[in-house]
């Protein structure tokens, strides 16, 4: 027998950064960038953050348990009760949940720090929702909020606008709709052209349906009622937020038509990125 040392060697394979991961580090990149800093939060949240405080009132639909993924084991009773369920305190009827969006880190970082803030909150959220080519239970979002004197309206669309050129390329167009969020007043949610078709709403393009604009993320400008539950003075300060979901940028951005991909864990499809 001999060898043939002229071979190459059979290098070890190298480890790869998971395309949500990739966007999620693309996005915090523009955004710390603009001044912004990067904050977490846990994913087993209380009802007061991930509703009450962000002026979600009781009978909206999303505090329902087939919108909502509850915890069996209730926070204790507030002053004694036997029930802090049926107690009608926001701060009393306060079960345990896995978070919904990633806002409630709005609510727990705006009670410890005044501003000037500007954080970006990226993360895991869960909804009971049927898992489809478009759905999951458990997706990322990244949550977004600055608050100081005087922030306006046209503050928000100038950062997003920016942004969005950033993650998308520079040829794309932004639009802005009316909304409604309860956290919000003004909402609105933001489109941007099609990426496969250029915004031109062609017929036979799969991804916009021959409308030539996606949707995208979902903004406005903080609640007084937001700002009150946090302690902050009133009228004292300004604020914008503004969400997006993570799964579908990534979906966009590599032309992935499918969200089960991103979490089968199968080498054949990791190994692209």
């Amino acid at each position: 027998e001999s060898f043939d040392f002229t071979l190459p060697g059979i290098l070890p394979e190298s480890g790869r950064t998971h395309p949500i991961t990739q966007t999620i580090n693309e996005i915090c990149a523009i955004f710390t960038k603009m001044g912004f800093v990067v904050a977490e939060g846990p994913e087993v949240e209380t009802e007061y953050n991930n509703f009450t405080g962000l002026n979600i009132p009781l009978e909206h639909p999303s505090r329902d348990a087939f919108d909502t993924f509850y915890l069996k084991n209730p926070l204790p009773p507030v002053s004694g009760r036997q029930s802090n369920l049926e107690d009608p305190r926001p701060e009393a009827r306060d079960r345990r949940l896995l978070r919904s969006h990633t806002s409630p880190v709005q609510i727990r970082v705006m009670k410890a720090y005044k501003p000037p803030l500007a954080v970006i909150v990226p993360g895991k959220v869960y909804r009971p929702d049927a898992t489809d080519a478009s759905h999951s239970f458990m997706f990322h979002q990244v949550e977004g909020f600055l608050v100081d004197d005087n922030v306006r309206f046209s503050d928000l669309k100038g950062i997003l606008a920016v942004f969005l050129k950033k993650l998308f390329g520079e040829k794309i167009k932004t639009r802005f709709r009316p909304h409604f969020f309860p956290f919000t007043e003004p909402s609105a949610e933001v489109d941007i052209s099609c990426i496969i078709c250029g915004g031109q709403g062609e017929r036979r393009c799969s991804v916009c349906s021959g409308k030539g604009w996606l949707e995208i993320m979902g903004c406005g400008m903080i609640h007084p009622n937001v700002f009150a539950n946090v302690g902050y003075p009133k009228d004292s300060y300004a604020g914008i937020a503004f969400g997006m979901g993570v799964d579908r940028i990534a979906m966009l951005k590599y032309g992935i038509n499918d969200i089960r991909l991103f979490y089968e864990n199968d080498l054949r499809f990791l190994k692209q990125f």
